[in-house]
């Protein structure tokens, strides 16, 4: 059966991208085009993917976000530490007309 008219697109083409890979009616357009035209398959594409049927992003690609509070606190206190340097440098020093 077609699910997208536009381009012809059948749902066993639909689901061909989906096992290598497509999970989305966004990577599915971009391997054949279906639903880029009018749309109206986009919703049928979605229904032929599913809910869950790929790996979520988080569970292909674990980050740890938690440094230790000593990096946490070290890298703060530089950063501080350098921005009033910086600042310090770029104030001119006063006019002996305005120290006056």
């Amino acid at each position: 059966m077609y699910v997208c008219s536009c381009f012809g697109i059948t749902e066993q083409q639909v689901r061909q991208h989906a096992e290598t890979g497509a999970c989305t009616p966004r990577q599915i357009a971009g391997a054949c085009k279906a639903g880029t035209d009018c749309g109206s398959c986009v919703r049928k594409i979605q229904a032929l993917l599913g809910r869950g049927a790929c790996p979520r992003r988080e569970a292909l690609d674990p980050v740890v976000l938690t440094p230790t509070a000593a990096t946490t606190t070290a890298a703060t206190t530089s950063t501080v530490t350098t921005t009033a340097a910086t600042a310090a440098a770029s104030v001119p020093a006063p006019t002996a007309a305005e120290a006056a």
